[in-house]
């Protein structure tokens, strides 16, 4: 029984954390690191824990930065996601520190984004610079990979040796000098770069349909970021078109995805028909071109009608669809399976799709490899 005694302190000490009991109790020995998180979270969720019988406290700029200091990444961003929730984004960006204070991420511009039509010039200006923020550090996290495996196709039925940095074959390369590990550095150092050389063949066009639909706002971010990168490439023609119940071609923003993200317009309905009519309209005479539909195939038009324009572009021998439900970072998507089924059967493949594994994807498809290892 005594242990059961001991355990009584820190159950009550749980129980006065998670309702956040505003009078102190004596009884109660609770460190400063203690006291400073329950006030962080007393701030965003006061009315929660205690009923709603206290008026609500907006949180700060200064909130903001504590929270980084004293909880994991993946807490601060769902305190964050909270927070606007509950005050609005508006309200946040009226804030002078809130730019140097917020960690932005793919939920917080979606938010912005949301609202930007109706942000005053001062707040506009401090959304632009988070979703360059963001913008930034998506390109610097994919734009080497993305740009090298675009650059240039890889021939797969030759190896050669001591090839350029653009040609080498890293798996290759470790597996022929496994035998070169140095124990005392921790690593292998290659004595012969192994690679298969890039076949630099004619202009591609890509031609990227998103679906502006609120369900997919997290894919359209992600989409218009990698698109802007994909733009720089040479050897690529690459096309933006966003859509809802219309269709609005930003490929005039392709080079700056800050104004290609605030040109959209996110939520409303979805003609994906529509979308497709736009993009049949884009084959006349030019390259290989491949459209990739980013979209959870939710048809708010006639189905008929968008197996029809399927069917249609398929027949193009130069065109080739890819079907992505989602771009992004929260795993399996909601769709239509039945949309998605009547695609299989056409020989079209649908399947969601990280950011991370995007560049491989689309190296994929331009190389027609078999796409159903991504499914």
């Amino acid at each position: 029984m005594a242990g059961g005694d001991e355990s009584i302190p820190l159950r009550k000490k749980r129980w006065h954390l998670a309702l956040g009991n505003e009078e102190e109790d004596e009884s109660i020995e609770t460190s400063v690191r203690e006291k400073e998180v329950d006030k962080l979270l007393d701030r965003l969720y006061q009315n929660d824990r205690e009923g709603g019988l206290n008026t609500s406290r907006p949180v700060s700029a200064k909130w903001l930065g504590k929270i980084k200091d004293l909880f994991p990444q993946p807490i601060v961003r769902i305190m964050q996601k909270d927070a606007i929730e509950k005050f609005g984004i508006k309200k946040l960006l009226s804030q002078p520190a809130f730019l140097e204070e917020v960690e932005p991420d793919v939920n917080l511009v979606a938010s912005i984004l949301t609202v930007k039509d109706v942000l005053p010039p001062d707040s506009l200006e401090v959304a632009r610079e988070l979703i360059r923020r963001l913008a930034k550090a998506t390109e610097d996290r994919l734009k080497f990979q993305l740009i090298d495996r675009l650059s240039g196709l890889i021939d797969r039925s030759q190896r050669i040796r001591n090839v350029g940095l653009s040609e080498i074959d890293w798996h290759l390369t470790i597996q022929a000098n496994l035998k070169h590990f140095q124990r005392d550095l921790n690593t292998i150092i290659p004595e012969t770069l192994i690679g298969r050389p890039r076949r630099h063949k004619a202009m591609r066009r890509i031609i990227l349909l998103i679906d502006q639909s609120a369900s997919m706002t997290e894919s359209f971010i992600y989409a218009g970021i990698l698109a802007s990168i994909m733009a720089s490439v040479r050897s690529l023609e690459t096309h933006l078109v966003a859509f809802d119940t219309d269709v609005a071609d930003l490929t005039e923003y392709i080079h700056d995805p800050v104004e290609l993200l605030v040109h959209g317009q996110l939520g409303g309905g979805t003609n994906i028909g529509k979308a497709l009519r736009y993009a049949d309209q884009l084959l006349e005479e030019g390259p290989e071109t491949f459209i990739v539909l980013i979209s959870d195939l939710f048809e708010g038009a006639s189905k008929e009608e968008f197996l029809a324009v399927v069917k249609q572009l398929l027949n193009h021998d130069s065109t080739h669809l890819i079907v992505l439900l989602a771009l992004d970072d929260q795993g399996t998507p909601a769709y239509d399976h039945d949309l998605a089924s009547k695609l299989t059967t056409m020989g079209v493949t649908s399947f969601a799709c990280s950011p991370e594994k995007f560049p491989e994807l689309m190296a994929a498809a331009i190389n027609h490899e078999d796409l159903s290892t991504f499914s």
